[in-house]
């Protein structure tokens, strides 16, 4: 077991003293069907770029077992633009998996060497290779939402508020988002490093690639729902990044959900995301378990 991963069993733990140090706002009052509890095998290293693209990327698919068709899972890891990798988030792949979903564990390309839209065009195309191979994913192929924390919460909104006719959008579209940790307006980061690195330019450069690269730029009233949770003492993404984002898809006639996680900053939000999390697969089995 990796370190991060040790650690994720120890906060996971103390996570489960803090249940009670959240808020959860917009929670429907439709209860979401009964969690399944199922095995499932994993497919590791499945190449999911053409072979024209730049660079070979690889994700997991973890599938349940039975004949299914299950919903689908895009899971998009974290890590600042420029780090992190697919098992930063296997445990959530493998928590999903159990409840019954496909999940598609991803990669993207990394700043600096890429820059923005990069890392989209490469959770598009991952996205369009769950819905191209569903038949053999064992996957409803129009039940796929997308599942972020941070940098990757930032790729699964903008995979949720695109629309079609914007500049960056592709098809398929995701039928739910969960996004942790959401950088959703990136005009607020006029300084620091990462963002900068993320867009190859700056504040003073260039303004308008900040607000053509933020989730909270493209909402409009055909996004698919949302859950969105937040560290309420997070300092690296403050949580009106969240706020902002739930206020702004309720405004446009969006279903959205807030769950705020109080006393929790950015990292510990993610390591001790227990009662976040059952909350957000509550959300999905309610949003993507829906008759066909």
């Amino acid at each position: 077991m990796s370190t991060f991963s040790r650690l994720h069993a120890i906060l996971s733990g103390v996570g489960l003293l803090l249940v009670g140090c959240s808020s959860h706002l917009g929670k429907p009052a439709t209860p979401a069907p009964a969690a399944l509890h199922t095995d499932f095998e994993v497919r590791t290293d499945l190449v999911f770029t053409p072979d024209d693209a730049p660079r070979k990327l690889l994700a997991d698919a973890y599938i349940p077992n039975g004949d299914g068709p299950w919903p689908g899972v895009l899971l998009i890891h974290g890590g600042g633009w420029e780090a992190g990798d697919r098992d930063q988030v296997a445990s959530i792949a493998r928590r999903l998996a159990r409840r019954g979903f496909v999940v598609f564990n991803t990669t993207y390309r990394l700043a600096p060497k890429d820059v923005f839209p990069a890392q989209l065009q490469d959770v598009q195309q991952a996205l369009s290779w769950m819905q191209s191979h569903a038949a053999e994913l064992r996957m409803r192929p129009e039940r796929i939402g997308a599942f972020g924390y941070s940098a990757g919460a930032h790729l699964a909104a903008l995979l949720g508020t695109l629309s079609p006719g914007d500049a960056l959008a592709a098809t398929p579209r995701v039928a739910a988002v969960v996004a942790g940790g959401t950088p959703s307006d990136l005009t607020k980061f006029k300084g620091g490093k990462l963002v900068p690195q993320f867009l190859g330019t700056n504040w003073k450069t260039d303004p308008e690639a900040y607000r053509r690269a933020s989730p909270v730029t493209y909402i409009s009233r055909d996004d698919p729902p949302f859950f969105i949770y937040h560290g309420g003492w997070d300092k690296l993404v403050p949580v009106d990044h969240a706020e902002d984002l739930h206020a702004g898809l309720l405004a446009a006639g969006v279903r959205s959900e807030l769950f705020i996680l109080k006393g929790r900053g950015h990292i510990t939000a993610f390591l001790t995301d227990g009662a976040a999390f059952e909350a957000a697969a509550s959300f999905l089995d309610r949003e993507l378990r829906a008759p066909p």
